[in-house]
């Protein structure tokens, strides 16, 4: 039996809390990698899994026997690293999940660099629009805005993206400019639902130590899944937006959308992370699809000149399923 094989295997698996997780990350077959773990468990004359209809679990004696590897399948894992680094052309399939927000505003166009370095690996992209854990299953990477929970998985925040008020010329022409946040109470506005279900109609600012809010009000309100179609309206001269910065820059660099009140700063701000189960990385083609989007929103942040404020988790965010003015009404502020 090759044991480093079957250590790395039994990492994975557990990692994965499957052996079909684990093969499609390896790039080999499922009995293989069954194989490869009964084989051990043969060798060491314990029982590493128990075999649940939910997956696999670690036995008190696997998850010791683990633990106890950790450190020599680490340095096993930064010399193949090294070794892979130099001597290997990156190729396969590499699944990625990512939420429609993240995709549109700046994943896309950053998709042709990547196949451009590492023409050989192809990506599967798919939707996903929370960390839960089957959301995420048989997806080897994951981005995801806000503030995940995924406890089993590693969490690296990439960035932030800070919030900015737009509409059309047409509707600035026919309602006013607002020259304060409060003013923003005046006009449609086109709040949306967040992930977690609060709508998020409080939209507050700053400038200097000044510090004002707006509870905003429209004729629509709509999930974060379907901000398109917020997007297609404002276009069309029907209301008034809160977008990322970095989301809809085509529209904002053409004057399709015009930002206003841009002497004050939202207090707001929304990380964005990557997700991947801990053995993942260790795939090359994965530890290099990491490494790209760590370098796509680090340019980001060069462009934007100046650090974001605000990431902290919204309080409001606690109650799920209202509005974030429920909450505000009940919070201490001043402007």
């Amino acid at each position: 039996m090759d044991k480093l094989r079957a250590l790395h295997y039994l990492g994975l698996a557990a990692a994965e809390r499957s052996f079909s997780g684990a093969a499609r990350v390896l790039g080999v077959s499922v009995p293989a990698v069954a194989k490869m773990v009964t084989a051990l468990e043969k060798d060491l004359g314990i029982k590493i899994f128990h075999r649940t209809t939910h997956g696999l679990a670690l036995t008190a004696a696997g998850a010791n026997y683990l633990e106890a590897c950790g450190p020599a399948l680490a340095r096993l894992d930064d010399a193949d690293e090294q070794a892979r680094s130099v001597s290997v052309r990156l190729k396969g399939t590499l699944v990625v999940g990512v939420q429609h927000v993240i995709a549109r505003g700046c994943l896309t166009a950053a998709l042709p660099r990547f196949h451009a370095r590492y023409p050989e690996v192809d990506l599967d992209i798919r939707s996903v629009e929370h960390e839960a854990r089957g959301a995420v299953d048989g997806v080897d990477v994951t981005l995801v805005l806000g503030w995940p929970k995924a406890e089993d998985l590693v969490c690296r925040r990439l960035g932030a993206g800070r919030y900015m008020v737009v509409a059309s010329p047409a509707y600035w022409a026919a309602h006013g400019v607002p020259g304060r946040p409060k003013y923003l109470e005046q006009h449609v506005c086109l709040p949306i639902r967040g992930i977690d279900g609060a709508v998020m109609d409080v939209w507050t600012f700053s400038r200097g130590e000044e510090r004002e809010s707006a509870i905003v009000r429209g004729w629509l309100t709509t999930s974060h899944a379907h901000r398109d179609l917020f997007i297609e309206l404002a276009l069309a001269g029907h209301g008034v937006l809160r977008v990322l910065d970095w989301f809809n820059r085509p529209e904002v660099m053409s004057g399709c959308l015009v930002q206003v009140l841009t002497d004050w700063e939202s207090t707001e701000a929304v990380p964005v992370n990557v997700l991947y189960a801990p053995g993942v990385r260790r795939v090359p083609r994965a530890r290099a699809f990491i490494d790209f989007v760590g370098e796509v929103f680090a340019d980001l942040e060069r462009d934007r000149g100046r650090p974001v404020i605000g990431t902290e988790r919204p309080a409001w965010m606690r109650r799920p399923h209202g509005r974030a003015s429920d909450f505000e009404s009940r919070a201490p502020h001043s402007n």
